[in-house]
């Protein structure tokens, strides 16, 4: 089989690389992620990655912290499994670039989309770290400002459930699985596949998301390849 998509950009929450400890690295479970990654390039799939930092810190850990400060702490935990990844994926075999929106020259090359570009076209991993670099905004919309950066096929967000329900499903078993829906629906109904800026931004730019799950990793490949699994939002 041959892969559906040239260029991806693959979201991953922080909680997935702590595994079931709920707190730091699990790297039994980054390898295992890793490895699916590799396979991917191996396609010869051009491979953009965002991480999240909530297996070290969320905004609301802050409490009475002002929410920039805490937005700050939340991009440097982005940085650390950035960084994390980068030497996962190595052992694998794979070139790969961190690429920050912070500039920390010593430890990541500074975001320059044409020098990611070029790394993409190269066969190397791009992972951007950092979030945008600004607070007050989630890794969900740096996940759908690279993509765009970067004219990526399609966001990859892999969840815990199977795609995009009506509600849901781990609180209610009537919960309906979207196929297909659209990003005005997503909107509307308030489907939390991403927050609301982030998917103003895949509608506003045309990006197409597919949310599945990731509790097997090999579901990556899967979607690469075109399998019917979990859901696609697209407008239209």
């Amino acid at each position: 089989m041959q892969p559906v998509y040239k260029r991806i950009l693959l979201k991953l929450s922080g909680e997935v690389l702590a595994g079931e400890q709920g707190h730091g690295f699990d790297f039994d479970t980054i390898n295992t992620i890793c490895s699916a990654v590799k396979k991917v390039s191996d396609l010869g799939v051009e491979i953009g990655l965002v991480v999240g930092g909530g297996n070290f810190w969320r905004g609301r850990s802050g409490g009475s912290m002002e929410r920039t400060r805490a937005d700050s702490i939340g991009m440097l935990a982005t940085m650390m499994n950035s960084l994390a990844l980068s030497e996962a994926l190595e052992q694998q075999g794979l070139e790969v670039s961190v690429q920050s929106a912070i500039d920390m020259p010593k430890i990541a090359e500074t975001f320059v989309r044409n020098n990611a570009v070029r790394h993409l076209e190269k066969g190397r991993v791009v992972i951007f770290g950092g979030g945008t670099g600004n607070p007050f905004f989630s890794t969900d919309t740096c996940a759908a400002l690279r993509a765009a950066e970067i004219n990526a096929d399609v966001i990859l967000k892999a969840t815990n459930v199977d795609g995009v329900f009506d509600k849901d499903p781990n609180k209610f078993a009537d919960a309906v699985k979207y196929d297909v829906v659209t990003h005005t629906e997503v909107l509307e109904k308030n489907l939390k596949v991403m927050d609301s800026t982030a998917a103003s931004l895949c509608r506003d730019n045309n990006i197409s998301i597919l949310v599945f799950n990731l509790e097997d990793p090999e579901n990556i490949v899967r979607a690469i390849l075109g399998e019917n699994i979990g859901t696609i939002v697209k407008e239209g």
